[in-house]
């Protein structure tokens, strides 16, 4: 709708007064933290000491920021309604400290900022300011779970902390300049998986300013027919608001409000009271204002205001030069800032009275500090699903499918705040138990065919791996658990994302009013060493090295070699806050090594020493080290071959489930002490490390231990293509023959010796090269190979 000045009003003059002022109060605040260091309320003319040597920080959106804010409160505080604030525009960050500071949040998270003037001296002078808070809109700032500085996910993190919360309404404010990424067009469509009856809802709010850094916006650009086309075909209502005069668009912006709010209440009592779950039309506001609206109209002669050159700091020089400084001091006191505090610099109370009370503040909402409604997950005891293991290495399961029945009785017993998401590969990644309990959640018509569809399911696929990462992050900034599960190469997809998720959870961690959250849980499969019927392009183990570089306190990263080790590993993850846990197991049946207490002492442990496989009783003359699960097997394998070819070599066999131990302690909180390191690894023995990714990632984590110049690691070393599982290790020089060779080099003295050996694991290489070609498929003996079998190398 756009607002016609015949119908009724919807606000009172005094009312429209109120809101303006309380919009004008924010906007001086933002203005203010982006240029002053002090006299916070111009008791005197502006002078250069008063003004920020370097202005950094973002103009152009927060006014629009700020209005929405302002309107959000009254319909907050007249319906008392349960309300979060998403601001895809994160460098609108001085807008969302004014109005947590307005509110009384941000005194009361920092009391060291005081509601006077002194506190406002303090409030603009840390902002963007060394030893102060980021411009944007971060984690030190209440009330916020979205950072906003890579754009394009704040509708995917609204939608996300709108599941299970139904009596939250998530008003999220889309930039049109973030609108248009991928990810946030994709986003348009979570409405398809947000269930009126037991969700929540969100509220977009697509703020058309005009304008970029420096260019136009696409959808701005639009005419209006065809963007309403757009946003209908996605499936919402929009309402329509626009214009640059303060008092009709505050009327108009009320309606619309109003008119949402209505509609989100209608909605929700259809579908739960014996409405059903079918997907409704929701509604949408298009809020078209200037860019820099109420700021410099012009600068230096050109253009500002609704315009790209608001987007950052309009005034430039406001330091060094004069007429740029009269014209801050003007733009300052055109709010009347004598109006809205009072003599001792706190906000009127008339204007205090205009923000809703306690929790209902959306700086002070507690679902935008999720870890405050956190509740430990009802896990049941994975030990109960463990596989028998009598024997290492001498039977096979799948481990992603042993898992999945695990996972099925959480969400059985955590049907309000666990989810699992993924994009189309549950099924895929042998987790298809969790359908014995529950469904996919689905809004949108169901037919006959379909598997697993309905519109209360704990499942949440869609193919787009940014859509589950941000309705995982935002389901569980919101208090909650997952997981999510993808193919490990596409994990790639989302490595932006889980850099902000990673940034976000260090400054957090710091922050003594922020309570912990569930940590993000990622479960890697389809892996780079069993696609080799995809190919190349889905081979790829290179996210385990992005989340190394994150700062050690929030990362993990496990390599579980079996079923049983990827349960106990998988309960720790589920039960752990603040971190972001990397999984990476097979899908594919593969042997199993440990019973289940093994399997917990291994993973409680890390690392450890595989005895049973080793024939070193005392001091190694070569330790095999490996970690990932085919990795192991094709360790095992070598050490097989050693033993019943070299009995007198001292073989030790150390697997690695936790890699963060391999390095040292003063550089991650799992890091081994050196003499711990030592003891396993020797200080000057040989040591032939295969591993399930990039091997240079294992001498990033070692170089400083004594013993690196004689680590040699085997990976992945991008030779990929379609082939068989046990040519791909070949292509990499991983597999079991070539590791014997790798022995046989550095073991001083052993090269002559076992010269025979050598040649005939070269041979060996050959022939089941050979083997694929002819057949199509792995050699029997090696594919079928178990510890202690008696056949021996041909």
């Amino acid at each position: 709708m756009s607002f016609d000045t015949s119908t009724r009003a919807v606000l009172a003059d005094d009312e429209v007064a109120r809101v303006d002022a309380y919009w004008r109060a924010a906007n001086y605040l933002s203005v203010g933290q982006i240029y002053l260091l002090d006299n916070p309320l111009l008791a005197e003319p502006l002078a250069p000491e008063h003004i920020k040597p370097r202005l950094l920080g973002h103009w152009g959106t927060t006014p629009g920021l700020n209005l929405i804010y302002a309107h959000l409160n009254r319909i907050i505080r007249d319906r008392d309604v349960n309300v979060i604030y998403i601001t895809g525009p994160g460098h609108g960050g001085p807008g969302l400290v004014a109005n947590a500071y307005l509110e009384g949040t941000y005194s009361e998270v920092y009391p060291g900022i005081e509601q006077n003037a002194e506190g406002l001296r303090k409030l603009f002078r840390q902002f963007s300011f060394p030893g102060g808070i980021p411009s944007h809109v971060a984690a030190q700032t209440p009330g916020s779970i979205h950072e906003g500085g890579e754009l394009g996910y704040a509708l995917v993190h609204a939608y996300g902390a709108a599941f299970d919360n139904p009596d939250l309404v998530v008003a999220c404010v889309v930039g049109d300049g973030e609108a248009e990424t991928g990810p946030l067009a994709a986003s348009w469509h979570s409405n398809k998986f947000l269930n009126p009856a037991c969700d929540g809802a969100v509220l977009p709010i697509l703020h058309l300013n005009g304008y970029k850094i420096a260019n136009p916006t696409v959808l701005a650009r639009m005419p209006h027919t065809e963007l309403e086309s757009l946003l209908r075909g996605y499936g919402y209502r929009p309402i329509t608001v626009t214009g640059d005069e303060p008092t009709n668009v505050h009327q108009q912006l009320a309606a619309a409000f109003d008119e949402a709010f209505d509609a989100i209440a209608d909605i929700q009592h259809a579908a739960r009271t014996g409405g059903g779950a079918s997907r409704p039309v929701w509604p949408m506001i298009v809020l078209r204002t200037p860019k820099g609206w109420t700021g410099p109209k012009a600068v230096d002669g050109e253009q500002v205001e609704g315009t790209w050159r608001s987007h950052q700091v309009p005034l430039a020089q406001t330091r060094d030069n004069p007429e740029h400084r009269a014209q801050l001091e003007e733009w300052l006191r055109s709010y009347r800032p004598h109006e809205l505090f009072d003599a001792n610099g706190a906000l009127r109370a008339e204007l205090r009275a205009m923000a809703p009370s306690g929790n209902r503040r959306m700086s002070a909402n507690p679902h935008a500090n999720g870890g405050l409604l956190l509740r430990d997950l009802d896990l049941p005891d994975f030990r109960d699903y463990a596989v028998d293991v009598t024997r290492p290495a001498t039977e096979t399961h799948e481990a992603t499918k042993v898992l999945g029945t695990f996972l099925r009785d959480v969400i059985a017993r955590n049907p309000d705040r666990f989810r699992l998401m993924g994009p189309d590969e549950t099924a895929s990644n042998r987790l298809s138990a969790v359908y014995e309990t529950t469904d996919k959640v689905w809004l949108s018509e169901i037919l006959p065919v379909d598997d697993h569809l309905a519109g209360r399911g704990r499942v949440m696929e869609v193919l787009s791996e940014h859509l589950c990462q941000g309705w995982l992050e935002g389901y569980l900034l919101t208090g909650r658990h997952g997981l999510f599960n993808c193919y490990e190469a596409f994990v790639h997809i989302v490595d932006s994302m889980v850099n902000q998720h990673a940034k976000w959870l260090s400054v957090s961690r710091e922050l003594v009013w922020r309570a912990p959250i569930a940590s993000l849980n990622y479960l890697l499969t389809s892996h780079v060493w069993r696609q080799d019927h995809n190919g190349a392009s889905h081979q790829d183990p290179g996210f385990i090295d992005l989340v190394a570089n994150k700062r050690p306190e929030v990362v993990r990263v496990y390599l579980p070699p079996d079923a049983n080790t990827l349960l106990s590993v998988a309960d720790h993850c589920l039960r752990s806050r603040d971190y972001v846990n990397v999984i990476v197991a097979g899908k594919q049946p593969a042997l199993a090594y440990l019973d289940m207490e093994s399997a917990i002492a291994h993973c409680t442990r890390g690392l450890g020493i595989w005895q049973w496989a080793s024939t070193a009783a005392g001091e190694p003359d070569v330790v095999l080290a490996c970690a990932g699960d085919i990795p192991t097997l094709e360790t095992l394998a070598a050490a097989d071959i050693l033993r019943r070819e070299l009995p007198d070599l001292a073989v030790r066999v150390v697997n690695v489930v936790d890699i963060m131990r391999l390095q040292p302690e003063n550089e991650h909180p799992h890091g081994l002490p050196d003499n711990e390191f030592d003891a396993l690894f020797t200080r000057d023995k040989p040591v032939i490390f295969g591993y399930h990714g990039y091997p240079w990632l294992i001498h990033r984590l070692t170089y400083r231990r004594t013993n690196h110049a004689h680590l040699h690691v085997r990976g992945y070393n991008e030779r990929g293509t379609t082939t068989t599982p046990f040519d791909m290790v070949m292509l990499n020089d991983l597999d079991r023959f070539h590791l014997v060779m790798d022995v046989i080099d550095r073991v001083d003295g052993l090269g002559s010796r076992a010269a025979v050996l050598r040649q005939r694991m070269a041979d060996a290489r050959l022939a089941s090269r050979r083997y694929t070609r002819e057949h199509g498929e792995d050699d029997p003996q090696i594919a079928g190979w178990t510890w202690g079998d008696d056949a021996r190398l041909r």
